[in-house]
């Protein structure tokens, strides 16, 4: 890390005093800076591509294959420029994580709300890898492999797994550490889209796949406040400002992390419209928010048991190595809410593994015991993500701190704020209506 990039206490000392996590994230970006662009670019990627991938066909399904396809990309720009935005303004004010940032804007009041959001935000994309979508039950792989026994259920998979893997992974002090788990979760998550593609191609070529939809069908308000549900659900899945800095702080060439960020969106945006693309063809009107519930039936294939265990192991392993890039963060803004004033966290061991060992286990009893949180979801998943991805980045650059704001960066950030804030209160009245209906 070159002189003009990496921070230093003197610089920040007349915009804020000095918090825990400041000390940490210096303490963190001096004692490493040694990791390598594709390294990041796959942690990113694992930052970026999680379960949200799953919701991608059922929103080509509301919306249409052209206009789900553009939304998609049309959002991948949007959360680029976003990200952007977070980085000029960290540079200038030598800030070196999002909630610096916040902080020299907004002041600790602003920091707080940011790491509460990224804390309830990080909480669900942990639990949403592991809960059933709207109370329906489909069996596991176990479970269709060796039948209904103690051993093949929900909650003995889920310990076992915590056990075998969280527990180890969760001791990661820094995201570099996790660039190997990155690169097989990516390499996972492509197995399972190569798959998807091939049985779909499979079935276009001997025409068992029924002509696809192109445009939604309006025939309603209901049906018409519906379409916005979309935006918040490609907005989540698009989602990885709070990893933004920690990856920077950590390069080699700090320089090089607008490459890092066009890189990993570009790979997930092509992954994101493949999926959606693919996924959407394949099932066509019976796509379930969760695609990988419909990958428990027959596909009409040779072999198709086979093909769907594949693709469940593939994803289900994906969404498991994905674990320490979004366990950092949540750990990182819990104890910057819980211990502001302590020492850096990576510092304190005693703090660090009673810390991490808390975590997991909060979230293991909450994966067992909360089977079906996808209500909430729905409602907290149209708020939490636009704050992080548009309202909080938007809010800053309005606010311009440093006074570097160009009229275009305004212009752009007040459009920023009328898409969230539109989209999400459509989406929560659409998804009210439905809940009480």
């Amino acid at each position: 890390m070159t002189s003009e990039t990496k921070p230093n206490s003197d610089e920040r000392a007349p915009l804020l005093r000095k918090t825990q996590h400041e000390d940490e994230d210096v303490a963190r970006t001096e004692k490493y800076s040694g990791a390598s662009f594709y390294g990041s670019v796959f942690n990113l990627t694992c930052t970026v591509v999680g379960s949200g991938i799953m919701s991608l066909p059922a929103t080509l399904k509301l919306l249409g294959l052209l206009p789900g396809i553009v939304l998609i990309i049309l959002v991948s720009f949007i959360i680029e420029a976003s990200v952007e935005l977070l980085l000029r303004f960290s540079k200038e004010g030598s800030a070196v994580s999002y909630g610096d940032v916040m902080a020299h804007a907004y002041g600790w009041i602003g920091k707080i709300v940011l790491q509460i959001t990224i804390v309830i935000y990080s909480i669900e994309d942990v639990l949403s890898g592991s809960t059933s979508f709207h109370g329906v039950h489909h069996p596991g792989i176990l479970e269709g492999w060796f039948g209904e026994h103690w051993w093949t259920g929900r909650a003995f998979v889920l310990v076992a797994v915590t056990i075998i893997i969280f527990i180890p992974l969760m001791f990661f002090e820094r995201i570099d550490s996790a660039k190997y788990i990155s690169l097989i979760s990516v390499g996972l998550a492509l197995l399972f889209l190569f798959v998807v593609v091939g049985v779909t191609v499979y079935k276009l070529v001997d025409g068992s796949i029924e002509s696809p939809k192109w445009f939604p069908n309006v025939t309603d308000s209901a049906s018409f406040f519906r379409i916005f549900t979309a935006v918040p659900v490609i907005v989540f899945a698009y989602v990885c400002h709070y990893n933004v800095h920690t990856i920077q702080n950590e390069l080699a060439d700090s320089s090089q992390m607008k490459a890092v960020l066009r890189s990993s969106l570009s790979l997930c945006a092509v992954v994101y419209v493949m999926t959606g693309l693919f996924g959407f063809l394949l099932f066509g009107e019976s796509t379930i928010s969760n695609l990988l519930s419909n990958f428990d039936t027959d596909l009409g294939i040779p072999y198709s048991r086979l093909f769907n265990d594949i693709i469940r192991i593939s994803y289900a392993a994906h969404v498991i190595l994905v674990f320490p890039t979004i366990f950092l963060p949540l750990r990182l803004n819990l104890d910057g809410l819980l211990f502001p004033t302590a020492r850096p966290l990576t510092l304190d061991k005693k703090r660090f593994v009673l810390g991490s060992i808390g975590l997991v286990f909060i979230s293991l009893v909450g994966a067992i015991f909360i089977p079906n949180i996808w209500v909430a979801f729905e409602f907290s998943g149209a708020t939490l993500g636009g704050l992080l991805a548009f309202v909080f980045p938007a809010s800053i650059t309005l606010k311009d701190p440093h006074g570097i704001a160009t009229t275009r960066d305004k212009i752009v950030s007040v459009s920023m704020i009328i898409l969230a804030v539109f989209a999400n209160l459509m989406a929560i009245y659409s998804n009210l209506s439905s809940l009480l209906s």
